[in-house]
């Protein structure tokens, strides 16, 4: 069995279980298998000051066996608003030490970092210290938010000049990388996973009535669901004037973020009040039902790699209304799995009309994610895995 060091910033904690969960149960099922072992180092950046909500995850620094991975969450010195161009440094000085006592006790043989800013210069500097072999993993904000930032593609291009191989989401955010001069040569595109026995369609009726009956979402009318975080990139203002222009349908948001209070007033200045339903964060679990129960699934994001929230989606029957981001046109390759429009209020409003008018199949829309699975992503990344090993010595 060979060993492999995760860094990553992106990862489920007790304060914010949501966070990363689409990391964890990648790196749970690579896991599962009998071939690797995980060890995941979740570095929790706390100011010297831990106020409001910093001192709840500065309480979440623990280390624990979580679905089969040792994950480690050590404390880094974190200065909000400003560090960026420093949390490389301070996630290397805060692991490292771990780092080499974790090695010393049973050798790694790959160090990998799951986000490529910070987390892959924290994770250069690591795998150089133990003299190990990289691996760093693009999701999209990464790339698009820190690659637009000077200082930061620096010490991105740095680390993939050091990385025996990269990752991307999808080939569309592969060609940003690339023009973004990282090695072109060393990317390999790797999908997403999904739990297919959760996503998948749920009798539609009943999924209305327990949105009726556990969150207040009335039964009647179509429904649209749009799941993200409540932030500008992800497009919840635009659905909610779109949906002005739709008065028979309801709007159920998931998420949660710094936008809700401006959402909230949006909704009142649109005249849509009663109409949309703010769930909050929920349980994944509960997500199947959302989706099952929408009619659509609306994000039209500024920009995303290939979003788990889209594949869910289709699994469940919900065909997306998305915009040209990231990995969009490889999914979306049928008129059955939704369209994809410009990102404004009347293409958007367009396109839910069309979908309303003629929903396709749900068994047809499920079809369009049949591809994707937790355990073909496991399977996928230990095979890109060994490839950047060579075979094990006898």
């Amino acid at each position: 069995m060979r060993r492999v060091l995760s860094i990553a910033t992106l990862y489920p904690n007790a304060v914010q279980p949501r966070f990363g969960t689409f990391v964890a149960r990648q790196l749970k099922a690579l896991a599962a298998r009998d071939d690797w072992d995980v060890t995941v180092v979740n570095p929790i950046g706390v100011p010297p000051v831990a106020w409001g909500r910093y001192r709840n995850l500065a309480e979440a620094a623990a280390t624990g066996v979580e679905g089969g991975v040792t994950v480690h969450r050590p404390r880094f010195a974190l200065l909000p608003k400003w560090g960026g161009p420093i949390n490389p440094r301070m996630i290397a000085r805060s692991v490292l030490p771990l780092a080499r006592r974790l090695h010393a006790l049973q050798p790694f043989d790959l160090v990998d970092a799951q986000f490529f800013y910070p987390d892959g210069p924290a994770a250069a500097r690591i795998g150089a210290a133990l003299r190990l072999p990289l691996s760093i993993k693009a999701r999209g904000a990464d790339i698009q938010f820190w690659g637009g930032k000077a200082y930061a593609l620096r010490k991105m291009r740095r680390a993939a000049e050091q990385a025996a191989g990269l990752l991307a989401v999808s080939e569309a955010l592969a060609a940003d990388m690339a023009r973004l001069a990282l090695p072109k040569d060393k990317i390999t595109v790797h999908y997403t996973g999904l739990d297919r026995a959760l996503f998948r369609p749920l009798h539609r009726e009943e999924s209305r009535a327990r949105l009726a009956r556990e969150f207040g979402v009335p039964a009647d009318g179509p429904l649209l669901a749009t799941v993200g975080a409540l932030i500008p990139r992800k497009g919840q203002r635009l659905v909610i004037r779109a949906l002005a222009s739709i008065p028979e349908a309801r709007l159920a948001l998931v998420g949660t973020g710094p936008d809700q209070a401006a959402l909230e007033t949006l909704v009142r200045e649109c005249g849509v009040n009663g109409r949309v339903h703010f769930l909050g964060s929920l349980d994944h679990r509960v997500l199947p039902v959302v989706l099952s129960a929408a009619d659509a699934m609306v994000l039209p994001s500024a920009s995303e790699g290939l979003a788990n929230a889209w594949v869910e989606a289709l699994a469940c029957g919900c065909p997306l209304v998305i915009t040209e981001a990231g990995g969009a046109r490889e999914l979306v390759t049928r008129p059955e799995a939704g369209r994809i429009v410009a990102r404004e209020v009347g293409p958007i409003a367009r396109a839910v009309r069309e979908l309303l008018a003629s929903p396709p199949s749900r068994e047809v829309v499920a079809a369009s994610a049949e591809r994707f699975s937790w355990e073909a992503n496991a399977a996928a990344l230990a095979a890109y895995y060994e490839g950047l090993l060579g075979p094990p010595s006898s």
